[in-house]
């Protein structure tokens, strides 16, 4: 099956997920607004959530498929089920002992997190309570992250895209029917992350199940796989989700800013998150087992016309996406969030967020696509390299202007971490890019230019087109719900529309993408 049509299954799985966890942050916007509780409930999921894409969806994931792959290519049945129980067995011990050290050093966990919440403390004791809840999200999202792991090695994407739609569903019906009437709303919020984290390992278990390569979990850590799989999550840890360090980076400045803060940045990074959910990361997942069986095969030319196809694919979608966000981020925001508690200086904060945060939406996605160019080759030790590098540009940014600028009365310092870590995140990708093509993994095709160019003339007329179109934002905020709603139909239709007419005019031909990854992906 090609990657196009196997991005295609994980991408609408995605856009359910992704419409679902919008509705999730308009109740949360709605009910709760953007003051201290929800600052110190950000928090609180984030540090798991955190945690999931540092180990289940970054390291783990990228060490365990390219391994996986290659016991399914070179290797019987029989070993990839004692492999998989083996993985399951230590890695979920692991996982216990850590979510257990987690919820008993919660205070500590906040403290590191955010320190500015010392400074008041309702905020600091309020996430404290709710990280006992949270934290053993990341012990059920690992195992589910393993759980998706040989699905995808399997070519079995769309159950596993599914499962952050129950998460979704559980935290919405929380937030409705349950926190407000709650004496402590914030605690509901948190034991619904628990909950919902049980949910999704029980809906992936069946399937795993059926596939016949779920071994009886046991502790198997002499077992070459797992110590292989071992020593390639280790570096990535850190190299795989440097966005997701980034992005908790972000979080600790912001404790030190104003009320509010947090919250602004959360409602914006979620609406960047929506494009990169809905195809970026649905490629990436698509690509790492193609890419680790044709390394497994020895195949380097298939290898490199998958990784430039991929590539293509990013371009192609990740810039109208930036530019989209960058002149429809007010109205996105109004229509989306601007309702309720969430006032319209919260409308305007977050406004200035995305906005910014949109300057770094290609190189979130090309990250996220380069790197399994690395892993899939088990080579984790150059992305840690670059990430540091990056992490370093985002550090040194915020700490000798964001803080300064704060402490000097800047209307706005949390525009100014949302930069840093937009251009911490082209860094990244430009430094990985490099070195897929220095070493010679990375070959583009031929066209490059040709298609560079139809792709900016196209992001060109869409830019102008929404710039046209979006007006002021005073306007917006003027007009009732389903006006909004309309207007902003009209503007992303419309947008959409000239994008791809401008592509056609140029040259670009729709069945030409839909053979990019065809007979390359799994």
């Amino acid at each position: 099956m090609s990657v196009f049509k196997n991005t295609t299954i994980v991408s609408a799985m995605t856009f359910l997920s992704r419409i679902s966890g919008m509705v999730r942050d308009i109740v949360y916007s709605q009910t709760f607004g953007a003051g201290p509780l929800m600052d110190a409930f950000f928090v609180a999921f984030k540090i798991p959530n955190f945690l999931r894409r540092l180990s289940a969806e970054g390291a783990f994931s990228q060490a365990f498929v390219p391994v996986v792959s290659e016991y399914k290519v070179k290797r019987s049945q029989d070993e990839v089920r004692e492999l998989v129980g083996g993985v399951a067995g230590t890695f979920g011990f692991a996982l216990f002992v850590v979510t257990l050290l987690g919820v008993i050093a919660a205070p500590v966990l906040i403290f590191l997190y955010a320190p500015g919440f010392r400074v008041s403390g309702d905020r600091y004791d309020l996430a404290v309570e709710m990280l006992h809840w949270t934290f053993p999200y990341i012990f059920f999202i690992s195992l589910v992250s393993l759980c998706s792991g040989v699905l995808n090695s399997y070519g079995r994407f769309g159950a596993a895209a599914f499962t952050p739609v129950l998460l979704n569903i559980v935290l919405i019906v929380t937030a409705l029917f349950a926190a407000p009437h709650s004496l402590k709303p914030g605690l509901v919020l948190a034991i619904g992350v628990f909950v919902a984290g049980l949910a999704q390992l029980l809906f992936l278990l069946p399937f795993v199940m059926r596939l016949g390569v779920m071994g009886l979990p046991r502790w198997r850590w002499n077992h070459e796989g797992v110590k292989r799989i071992a020593r390639l999550m280790l570096p990535g840890i850190f190299g795989s989700s440097v966005a997701q360090v980034s992005l908790l980076l972000d979080s600790l400045f912001a404790s030190f800013l104003m009320a509010g803060s947090i919250s602004w940045l959360y409602y914006a990074d979620r609406l960047v998150e929506f494009p990169m959910g809905v195809f970026t990361i649905a490629l990436a997942t698509v690509i790492l087992p193609g890419l680790s069986a044709h390394h497994a095969e020895q195949s380097p030319e298939r290898f490199a016309a998958t990784l430039d196809g991929a590539v293509r694919l990013v371009l192609l979608l990740a810039v109208p996406a930036a530019v989209g966000l960058l002149t429809l981020a007010g109205p996105l925001v109004t229509t989306i969030y601007g309702y309720g508690e969430f006032t319209e200086t919260d409308v305007y904060m977050s406004t200035y967020a995305l906005m910014t945060y949109s300057l770094g939406l290609l190189g979130f996605s090309m990250v996220k696509v380069l790197a399994p160019g690395y892993f899939a080759r088990q080579d984790t030790r150059t992305p840690v390299r670059v990430g540091m590098i990056s992490l370093g540009v985002n550090i040194g940014f915020n700490t000798l202007l964001v803080l300064p600028l704060a402490r000097a009365g800047f209307p706005a310092p949390h525009v100014l971490l949302a930069f840093s870590t937009g251009m911490s995140a082209l860094v990244n990708s430009a430094l990985l890019f490099r070195g897929l093509r220095r070493t010679g993994v990375y070959r583009a095709a031929s066209g490059w230019p040709r298609f560079a160019g139809q792709v900016l003339i196209a992001n060109l007329a869409m830019a102008i087109g929404l710039w046209w179109a979006a007006g002021e934002l005073r306007s917006w905020l003027d007009l009732g719900g389903w006006e909004r709603a309309l207007r902003l139909g009209g503007c992303v239709g419309g947008g959409a529309a000239v994008y791809f007419a401008v592509l056609w005019v140029t040259g670009v031909r729709f069945a030409e993408l839909r053979r990019l990854g065809a007979g390359r992906g799994n």
